[in-house]
């Protein structure tokens, strides 16, 4: 069987979050992170190695709250998402304050990651079905057809809204393959008590809870990340005199390798409640719904134990 690669996107800050680092924030009874459950869920789904995008600063401080314990149970690679980082003959602005989004976070992976691997955030609860339904997915053979061969775990929108705030989701469109045509990227979506709303031109609009929705959790194959690094130069060429904002992001990357003809991406759904910390409100939920899990049999009392 191919083996697959976890990559968990780890380098923000999480503004909103208070400043803290909520990737690396305590969810579980033992001191557990988001992204102890994720690679437990990855390693019963068959997947043989974990890298984690982080950056240079927070590799210490990294490798004590997760890394020295993962490594004991599965191969890990560290990868670095830095704002100097871009092609030759690029230069980033002196007054640019983050990364370049999510494309740049997967490009730091060029060179060490070379099998399907699937891609997450890492301060993001996913539920077990999804990775079983990627990792399947990533090593099912499938007849060529030219294009690239993606997929995509798609959420129910209901089952991903935060009680504390608003949240941005890529709504997608889906033809009657279960292939992904687009991604509408919904930004102010609230939970109502008859579903859900968003605001889209300065009107209030009602969103279908049930749509599907991209919680960046991708399945990609290694040759994907030389269309990155391309991509990415074309980025940076487009990028406006002043500009230091713009992210280079995978749902808009995708994107347009679907709209040109140049990717099809399977649309694989899954009904688990997905929940994260977007709010520091959101941490007590998280906590609680991770002590359901546990009771439930889900998941031991001490993970990798």
């Amino acid at each position: 069987m191919k083996s697959t690669t976890l990559v968990i996107m780890a380098a923000g800050m999480g503004s909103r979050f208070g400043g803290g680092i909520k990737q690396l924030e305590p969810m579980g009874p033992n001191g557990e992170i988001i992204m102890d459950y994720s690679i437990y869920d990855a390693i019963e789904a068959g997947f043989n190695k974990v890298v984690f995008v982080t950056r240079k600063d927070l590799l210490e401080t990294f490798k004590e709250v997760i890394g020295n314990r993962i490594e004991k149970v599965i191969p890990v690679e560290y990868v670095f998402q830095e704002i100097e980082d871009v092609p030759a003959g690029f230069t980033a602005p002196a007054d640019r304050t983050k990364p370049w989004g999510t494309g740049q976070a997967i490009l730091a992976c060029k060179g060490t990651v070379k099998d399907p691997f699937l891609v997450i955030n890492a301060d993001d609860y996913y539920g077990k079905t999804a990775f079983k339904l990627i990792h399947d997915y990533l090593v099912a053979d499938r007849p060529a057809t030219g294009k690239y061969d993606f997929c995509m775990a798609g959420f129910i929108l209901g089952n991903t809204l935060s009680d504390n705030g608003a949240v941005t989701r890529g709504i997608c469109v889906v033809n009657d393959k279960e292939q992904l045509v687009g991604v509408d990227e919904t930004g102010g979506i609230v939970k109502t008590a008859t579903g859900a709303q968003a605001e889209k031109n300065g009107a209030i609009v009602d969103v279908d809870p049930q749509s599907h929705v991209s919680m960046n959790m991708w399945g990609f194959t290694a040759d994907f990340l030389d269309e990155l690094e391309e991509g990415f130069k074309d980025f940076l060429s487009g990028l406006k005199e002043g500009d230091i904002k713009s992210e280079y992001l995978l749902p808009s990357i995708v994107d347009q390798l679907i709209k040109s003809n140049k990717a099809d991406v399977a649309v694989l759904e899954t009904k688990d409640k997905w929940f994260g910390v977007t709010y520091k409100e959101d941490k007590p939920v998280v906590v609680e719904s991770i002590k359901k899990l546990i009771e439930a049999g889900d998941y031991p009392e001490k993970l990798y134990n």
